[in-house]
Order: structure tokens, then sequence, then C-alpha cells
């Protein structure tokens, strides 16, 4: 028996709790896996407290990111005692996920945990850190150097930005931290933010072309925010979009795109091919640094990870949650 975080909908309503499980209730899979620590993303969030259509699936174990030690595995690239992270594939949507003491995963899904990283550090980066570097890595696939200009980062707070914000000041990008707790003016700029604006500048409804601004925009947050961001986009300039806070919609124009040659670049975190995350996990452990990192972190027990999904969808939370199994 291990413990795992259920979630469940019935007649009765919808539940989240820890629950006793049996490993023969596992799904098939050729990696059994010890899970050390998980992570809260905003998807998580959003499954936990039920706000989001997430869950495909009833019932489901939470976690769509996990970190640990396989235990047995059948699968030619994974052996006992290797170290792996997991991030997406549907884990926590359409397959139990990892917030359990226990998992069975595919081996094709798991990426060697860098060297440079604990357990802990893979899921404080997690899939929120992940994708911030894939979002990274299309800026400077599209030529967007550090000397292009000021680069926006939406959402700068939130897990996805605040790991943006640390990758982009490093590499010697001019980061623009846009948030709105402007109370955390000088933790975004620990972080490497060059100044901060208040979300609001970008929140409500705009014009379809504004004065160009950005050079390159990361956007976690979506809706008016992400067509402002497109709208004050110079010409050639990179907008990358990797989630939806505010909302789904994008209600914009195609003028920035059409007359601005703006890019727009959309940044999936969940089925990457492995050699993309590959490839962002070697980036984190060479361009990230470990001690902004830990600055970012809140460590929670499994026990306490119902409540604290119920703070991040309450914005009540700053950067990355590291849930300890």
């Amino acid at each position: 028996m291990f413990k795992s975080l259920q979630l469940t909908k019935s007649e009765a309503g919808f539940s989240a709790a820890l629950t006793d499980t049996d490993d023969s209730q596992l799904p098939a899979g050729d990696v059994l896996a010890a899970v050390e620590y998980s992570s809260l993303n905003y998807k998580d969030g959003l499954a936990i407290t039920n706000k989001g259509p997430v869950v495909r699936s009833w019932p489901m174990v939470a976690g769509i990111d996990g970190a640990g030690t396989v235990l047995e595995s059948t699968h030619a690239g994974w052996k006992a005692g290797d170290k792996f992270v997991h991030n997406g594939w549907g884990l926590g949507e359409t397959r139990w996920g990892v917030m359990a003491e226990r998992a069975r995963l595919q081996g094709d899904w798991l990426v060697k945990l860098p060297a440079a990283f604990t357990t802990r550090q893979a899921m404080a980066i997690g899939t929120a850190g992940y994708t911030a570097m894939l979002c990274v890595l299309a800026l400077e696939k599209n030529g967007v150097t550090p000397g292009a200009g000021e680069v926006l980062v939406t959402g700068a707070t939130g897990g996805v930005g605040s790991v943006a914000v640390a990758l982009l000041g490093k590499l010697g990008y001019s980061v623009v931290a846009a948030t709105g707790k402007t109370s955390e003016e000088a933790y975004l700029k620990q972080l490497g933010a060059a100044s901060v604006i208040d979300r609001a500048e970008l929140s409500a409804p705009g014009k379809p072309l504004q004065k160009e601004r950005w050079a390159a925009v990361v956007d976690a947050v979506g809706s008016h925010t992400l067509a402002n961001a497109c709208a004050q986009t110079r010409y050639g300039g990179v907008v990358a979009a990797c989630g939806l806070a505010q909302g789904a919609d994008f209600p914009a124009t195609v003028m920035p795109f059409i007359l601005r040659s703006v890019t727009l670049a959309g940044i999936d975190s969940v089925m990457a091919p492995l050699a993309r995350r590959q490839q962002a996990w070697d980036r984190l452990a060479a361009d990230l640094d470990l001690g902004k990192l830990e600055s970012m972190i809140e460590e929670v027990p499994l026990d306490q990870a119902v409540a604290k999904a119920a703070d991040l969808m309450a914005g009540k939370v700053r950067g990355r949650v590291v849930v300890r199994i």
C-alpha cells in the first residue's frame, strides 16, 4: 500500500483526498518508480480544486510532475536506481499522476535527472520552469538576442514567470516583469528583472496596434494581456505564448503579424518530443541560477497539497510550490 492524492467525482460531488492505494491499482507501464517530489503547477491547481476540466478519467491521481528513483524497469533505457524527471504526457489528466509514493510510468516519457539537480530542485523547476526554458529556446530560435531590446514577462511572480525572469536575466536580456503583485518588485529584481510594471497596463482591452516596445514576450496569461503584448511588440519581434491564467480567449487582430512581422510561437510542454525535453533540461542545468531557484521555493508535504492548490488558484502563491512525497 502507498499514499496517493486521489481526485474523485460522483453523484455525491467532487473530492480531493489522500488515499491508501494498492500497487495492483497502478496503470500499465514499463517503469515502476518511487516518487520523491512533485510540484504544484497551474494545471494541478485547476484539477485539485475542480476549477477547470483538466481531469478526463475518474478516479484520478493528481500530479503532472514527478522526480524520483526507478524501482523496477523492463525498459531498455532505465534500470533500478536511476534518477528521473517526468513532465506532462497526460498524467493527472487521462492517466494516474505522480502526487503519490509510487507511480508506474512509460520509460519513453522520462528524462534523465541532470547531475546538476537534486530531485527537489528538479521539481522546483517542474513543468513551469521547463516551459519557461522552452519559451527561451523559442526566442533564441527566432533570433532574439540579449541586445535586441526589452523582453516582457507576464505573470512574472508565477511559476513560469519567475523562472523565465531568472533565465532571461542571467542570459543578459533586459527583462520587464509584469505582475499584479507590485509589492513583489524586490523579489522580481532579485531574480533578474530590470524593471517591473503593473499587469493592469496590459489586462484591459486595447488597440490592435500600439506603440512598439518589446523585442520579445514570454506570456503565461493569455486573453487581453497576450493581445496587448502582441500589439506592443516591435517589428520582427517574437511572442512565446504558454498559458491562460487570464483566459483562453485571444481578442486580437492579425495586424501585428502582417504589419510588423511579429511571430507568435505556441509553447506546448505536455507532448513535446523527448529530444526537445532533454535539450530544455540540459539548458536549465547550464543556465538556471540555483540560488535564485531556491528563493522561489515553497515546500509542502503531500497532505497539504490540496490546501496549497486552493491558495494557488486564489493568487496567494509566489514562485514554485514543491510537494514533498
